[in-house]
């Protein structure tokens, strides 16, 4: 007896550890394909229209301040009381002559408006006459061209206005009051405009107005026609804005301890009057002594928030805006308090005096109205602020210190306790634009970021709140900061503004805001998440956008992106690549930049990055890289060439969205260089005519299953070096790795070289030659993809070159002369350039589904792997590889042709091919970042329907113990379910915990309830034509299972909700090439797999000379384990302990134990050589003693100890075997025959039952069987039948 060294036998033995623990606890097993990528669908957010930002800002620049006061003369239809309000812009205007008064009111008026708006041009006419407003009226109008124009009136010295819509001014003597009609006003003044009505009786003024506002409707009706005038009565309407003191039959208040022009203070000095009502009022009583005379000597500037008065001022900015912003509708809002500082100054203050006059009995009215707003509940806060500030005055003003408010901390309190519990359902937060305030303190502008951070991260509902209420000009200014504690918040506050509103780039760029990103970008102590997210804002200021290109580019961005792309974090390194991108798309400044900091040979080594949204990311980049040279010199030309082979290794990535991209990448080049494609295609085209003339001649078939084949008989080439344009002379960086693509397709068959032809001039175009003709392979690899959003992609690409191929001329021979003088110009970078890529493209036909681009291994070659050794040289007969092939220009499997012949003129504008890759990526951040996972949630419904199927699982396993302990000894006869496919079962596969049963009959899988008989609906896998299914998977079958389609074309399709009932379109989650070396064999296993949810890791083989590992969290090839047998791998078994032992089983009756943590060279550990025929099952029974169970067609089965090479025991059951499955935890085997039975033994080799007929009175006979599946746990037997018929056994279990 051999052994194995001692080492192997402790490896061994660790392997096969019986892992009970990993069954339990499944809340830690891995979740294959549940990444963002697999769960939803590859496209952008829908674009809502933003409406925060104003589409034309606004500003008051005139000020009209028509003063109708006739000092000492009280007007004949106002009985004034006695003592009465005097008090008219605080001066009292007996206490000095009438002129003087009138003229200090004026300037005082002024004043009070200049606090406002200092800029503005303001013009006084006190007590008027018509001639002197409308002078003064159309001036003002004059100088403001299209802007807003404000008319203050008083008319506290004139009668009321009229009913007729007429305000009162004066005679040039003063005699008699004169009536100016508002029609009129409204000609002089214009639009748009602002009105404040300070008088009694004022709301008669609007009312009127808008009366004259329909009247102009109606007179431009006849000149101008219905519509055309409607529209621009809104548009007057809604540009003319009304302030009025009272309401059409109010007086307003004559309380002497009052100003007059109460209204008029209240909107021009808000605080003064706040405080003067404040002591008038009952409250004034919590501060006791509190007097006028101490109110008017409150401390500070109203600019100076150090201060009393100042920080009075900032509250009461606060609180209006709240009131505002939670009472008014957002468009309203925006109209009135975002669009001009004055006007939103005047109906913040204009609150106030809805407040103040209301409690005289006297209501302020405004157009637009708005709602009532006096009763609002912070108000109660803003008496709250005066109390706790005023009561301090005594004290100040005897020079003690100043104690400020706790007013915005207090606020801020409030909105941290809405965050907590925060949706978008509920009510908006109250404390929004006490926030954007807060903003501007240093002492409370961190906590204040961070709030608003959490608010942001909500979802874009909270962005579009927050920029309405006005937050986006203050975050924008506040990049002009250094503080490095607030580079995390504003990096993250901006990539949440640019993932809802991209159109804030411009902005950004405008403020040079974007060097505070590079400078987060470029800082090596920043964490990878913040620097994820300077990235992506950086790449929201590039796309599209060619001022923020080139602000960009100024700023050093590539070289700062290259220089991260080694970061660990996956999400940067993603976004770096499409930052880039983004940088050079359509720029070529940038590209050539990228090309002297060699940036396309820094991004090929993210092209195996193991994370498949980078590799996408940097397939992305190249081939915005390619796509954007407006003209192709000599050296633009090398560069696209070397990238577009570089990217010929992506063809076999696993991931469908990288591959999509490489379609993309290579749509620039096609149509860069559409005319060498479409030669290329004619090329391959005549030498694939020139082969079916010379097919090999299938003759015999070897023991393991090779064909073997006599060659035809090679017939002349008709091809010339002519048949491709010759393209421009290779640089270094081509003709200096000449050595090193000494495997690719570099010289056409039967080529002649002209004689004048210097060699390198040859060799180089031989080269770029090639490079056309290895890319327009891959393409018609993708063509073929199973994957259908890649393959519709790639299909467009070759129905372009085919259409350009067919319907050119064939280009004339071009002799190539030694004396061109084509230099080659320098390259811009000095650093040396890499050599082209090492990896193969497929070594097949060009019409064939190719092989593996990235295995540069010969076919045939002794111990590659790839294809068998030739055992006699001398032999006429030699193996040969077949390959499954399409045409250039055949349909195509499943693909109908289309017969409209417009597609026959495609040209490069209708073949415009792209992703939402990019969009995808940025709906990414509009996801809330630190709101806890639904799986971890304990509330959610997610956590609670898992932890269902967790404790449904556990009571499967439980339940299946009782009959595990019997099933050695009880038969297996019961038959507990029988029922007709609707084809003939290949594979059977249990689900592990539901009552469900897949069934693959060639290219589709019906799905059968076996506890209750029903068809629970069925799926066609899309396999081309003369495909099957040959292997079944259930992916997190204990959590969201997936089913993995395995077909004897060595592809693979994962499918989720493949039965849902509710959606009856089952998703196709992703598809690839598992095998692409497939050899079609007239006696092939076709592909064969493995799943091990465990490690992610699905170990597939076949009708190959290798075992291929992916990873399937990574997308990617692990490994390639050669077999170094002569025959197809027709079954596996791996340990799900140790993950190291695999076994195969393979055609010629040997079975091959492999170490995969060994390298590929020494992982073959043993070969057990017992059976003589097809192996039909290998088998590890789990436990440190399991044994290695194998069976061959020849009906008998043998058990090994891992440790030695001869078995321990056989046993020789039936005289063949057609299909055989050992239960993986109860001693039962199972073994199907072509002559229509079934026998069910234990492992001893006790016989339990034989099953040869149905149940039934009457049963009929089996057919021949096909197919035999354990359950994983129970003791329930699926077989299926040549006849189409599927049976499930059970193990009779009798109870007491």
């Amino acid at each position: 007896m051999v052994t194995v060294p001692k080492d192997m036998t402790k490896a061994f033995a660790e392997c096969t550890v019986y892992d009970e623990e990993s069954e339990n606890n499944e809340a830690s097993l891995p979740i294959a394909y549940n990444e963002t990528r697999h769960l939803d669908k590859i496209e952008g957010s829908k674009k809502v229209t933003q409406t925060w930002r104003m589409k034309e800002r606004m500003k008051t620049v005139s000020v009209a301040l028509v003063l109708c006061l006739n000092v000492g003369v009280d007007p004949p239809d106002v009985v004034k009381t006695s003592p009465c309000a005097r008090l008219e812009c605080w001066i009292d205007p007996l206490a000095q002559s009438p002129q003087k008064a009138l003229e200090a009111i004026g300037g005082n008026l002024q004043k009070q408006y200049e606090r406002w708006q200092p800029r503005a041009r303001y013009k006084q006419t006190l007590d008027p006459t018509v001639e002197e407003v409308k002078k003064l009226c159309t001036s003002l109008r004059r100088n403001a061209k299209d802007e807003r124009v404000l008319f203050h009136y008083n008319g506290h010295g004139v009668p009321k206005p009229t009913s007729n819509g007429e305000i009162w001014v004066f005679n040039k003597s003063y005699t008699q009051y004169i009536p100016l009609s508002i029609y009129d006003l409204q000609t002089w003044m214009g639009s748009p405009s602002i009105y404040v009505y300070d008088c009694s009786h004022a709301g008669v003024i609007v009312d009127c107005f808008k009366s004259f506002l329909l009247q102009r409707e109606q007179e431009s009706a006849v000149v101008n026609g219905k519509s055309h005038s409607s529209v621009t009565t809104v548009c007057y309407n809604k540009q003319c804005i009304q302030l009025a003191a009272c309401g059409p039959t109010e007086l307003l208040p004559m309380n002497p301890d009052l100003p007059a022009d109460l209204f008029t203070s209240c909107l021009t000095t808000p605080i003064k009057i706040a405080l003067m009502w404040y002591v008038l009022q009952n409250t004034s009583k919590l501060v006791p002594g509190l007097t006028q005379d101490m109110v008017d000597k409150v401390p500070g500037q109203l600019n100076d928030r150090q201060t009393m008065l100042g920080e009075l001022n900032w509250i009461f900015t606060a609180i209006t805006d709240t009131i505002a912003w939670n009472t008014l509708p957002r468009d309203l809002f925006q109209r009135l308090f975002r669009q001009d500082l004055l006007v939103a100054s005047l109906f913040r203050n204009f609150l106030l005096s809805e407040r103040i006059m209301r409690s005289y009995n006297c209501t302020p009215i405004s157009s637009p109205k708005l709602p009532p707003t006096y009763q609002h509940p912070m108000w109660e806060a803003w008496d709250l602020a005066l109390d706790l500030s005023l009561r301090q005055l005594p004290r100040l003003l005897e020079d003690e210190c100043f104690q400020h408010s706790p007013f915005f901390t207090e606020q801020l309190t409030a909105f941290d306790v809405w965050l907590k519990y925060g949706a978008e359902t509920r009510a908006p937060p109250e404390q929004l634009p006490i926030v954007l305030q807060v903003l501007l303190s240093q002492v409370h502008r961190l906590r204040a970021l961070e709030l608003l951070k959490r608010f942001l991260d909500l979802g874009p509902w909270a962005v579009s709140l927050a920029l309405s209420v006005g937050i986006f000009p203050y975050v924008l200014k506040l990049l002009q900061s250094n503080a490095r504690e607030l580079r995390p918040l504003l990096v993250f506050i901006w990539a949440k503004i640019l993932s809802v509103d991209s159109s804030c780039q411009v902005d950004l760029v405008k403020d040079n805001g974007h060097k505070y990103f590079l400078n987060v970008l470029g800082d090596q102590y920043m964490p990878s998440e913040q620097k994820t997210m300077a990235v992506f804002v950086l790449a929201m200021m590039v796309n599209e956008y060619r001022q923020g290109q080139e602000a960009a580019l100024q700023g050093n961005v590539i070289s700062i992106c290259l220089e991260q792309l080694s970061d660990t974090s996956a999400l940067l390194r993603k976004w770096l690549g499409l930052c880039l991108a983004k940088v050079w798309t359509n720029f070529d400044s940038a590209r050539w930049c990228g090309v002297r900091d060699s940036a396309h040979e820094k991004l090929y080594k993210l092209l195996t990055d193991p994370e498949p949204e980078v590799r996408a990311a940097a397939v992305y980049a190249l081939g915005m890289f390619i796509s954007n040279v407006s003209e192709k010199s000599d050296h633009a030309t090398s560069i696209d060439l070397g990238v577009g082979m570089r990217l010929v290794q992506v063809a076999s990535d696993g991931s469908p969205l990288v591959r999509k991209e490489l379609v993309v990448a290579y749509s620039g080049l096609v149509q860069h260089f559409e005319v060498h494609f479409a030669a290329a295609a004619a090329q391959q085209m005549d030498d694939e005519k020139q082969r079916e003339r010379t097919a090999a001649v299938v003759t015999g078939e070897t023991v393991g299953g090779w064909n073997l084949v006599a060659p035809g008989i090679p017939a002349p080439s008709q091809s010339s070096l002519g048949s491709i344009p010759p393209a421009p002379p290779l640089p270094h960086m081509f003709t200096s790795s000449m050595e090193t693509t000494s495997h690719l397709d570099l010289q056409l068959p039967g080529n002649r070289v002209p004689r004048a032809a210097s060699s390198n001039t040859i060799s180089s175009n031989l080269m770029l030659n090639s490079v056309y003709k290895n890319v327009w392979k891959v393409l018609l690899q993708l063509s073929c993809d199973p994957d259908p959003g890649v393959s519709r992609m790639a299909k467009t690409l070759v129905d372009l070159v085919r259409n350009k191929s067919t319907g050119q001329t064939r280009p004339r021979q071009v002799s190539i002369s030694c004396s061109s003088n084509h230099s080659v110009p320098s390259s811009p970078s000095n650093r040396s350039q890499h050599s082209m890529p090492v990896s193969t493209p497929p070594q097949v036909t060009l019409t064939n589904v190719l092989d593996d681009p990235a295995d540069p291994r010969p076919i045939g070659r002794v111990g590659s792997g790839v294809g068998p050794s030739i055992s006699n040289p001398t032999s006429p007969y030699q193996y040969t590889q077949f390959t499954r092939s399409r045409k250039l220009f055949d349909k195509g499997p499943n693909m109908v042709e289309d017969r409209d012949e417009e597609n026959n003129h495609l040209n490069r504008q209708s073949v415009l091919i792209s992703t939402d890759f990019f969009e995808w990526s940025c709906k990414q951040f509009l996801q809330p970042v630190n709101r806890l996972c639904e799986v971890e949630d304990p509330e959610s419904d997610v956590f609670m329907e898992r932890t269902f199927r967790f404790d449904r699982n556990s009571q499967v396993r439980t339940e299946a113990l009782e009959e595990q302990a019997v099933a050695g000894f009880s038969r297996l006869d019961n038959e507990i379910f029988v029922n007709k496919n609707q084809g003939v079962p290949s594979v059977l596969k249990f689900h592990p915990y539901q009552s469900e049963l897949a069934v693959a009959f060639k290219d589709g899988i019906a799905f059968w309830n076996w506890e209750q008989g029903p068809r629970l609906g069925s799926l066609s896998n899309g396999n081309p034509r003369n495909t099957k299914i040959t292997s079944l998977e259930y992916l997190n079958a204990h959590d969201n299972t997936l089913l993995l389609c395995g077909s004897d074309d060595g592809c693979v399709r994962v499918w989720r909700d493949y039965i849902d009932e509710q959606n009856p379109n089952p998703q196709l989650v992703s598809a690839f090439q598992a095998i692409n070396e497939m050899l079609p064999l007239t006696r092939g296993s076709g592909l064969v797999t493995n799943w091990e949810q465990n490690t992610g890791s699905l170990l597939a083989s076949g009708d190959v000379r290798f075992i291929r590992v992916w990873d399937v969290e990574k997308e990617l090839k692990v490994q390639d384990i050669p077999t170094g047998a002569d025959s197809c791998v027709t079954c596996l078994a791996s340990d799900m302990a140790g993950r190291s032992l695999l076994i195969a089983g393979c055609g010629d009756g040997t079975v091959r134990l492999f170490d995969r943590r060994l390298s590929p060279t020494e992982c073959r550990v043993m070969t057990l050589r017992e059976h003589g025929r097809w192996i039909v099952k290998v088998h590890l029974q789990k436990g440190p003693d399991g044994k290695i169970v194998t069976a061959s067609n020849a009906g008998d089965v043998r058990f090994w100890d891992p440790r030695f090479t001869e078995s321990v025991r056989s046993m020789t059951l039936q005289s063949s075997f057609t299909a055989v499955d050992i239960h993986p935890r109860a001693d039962v085997l199972a073994c199907g025959s072509q002559n229509q039975y079934i026998g069910v033994y234990n492992q001893s080799g006790d016989s339990l039952s034989t099953l040869k007929y149905h149940d039934g009175f009457i049963g009929q006979r089996l057919g021949a069987i096909t197919s035999l599946s354990f359950h994983p746990y129970k003791v329930k037997l699926a077989a299926g039948t040549s006849d189409s018929y599927i049976s499930v056994y059970s193990v009779s279990m009798k109870r007491s």
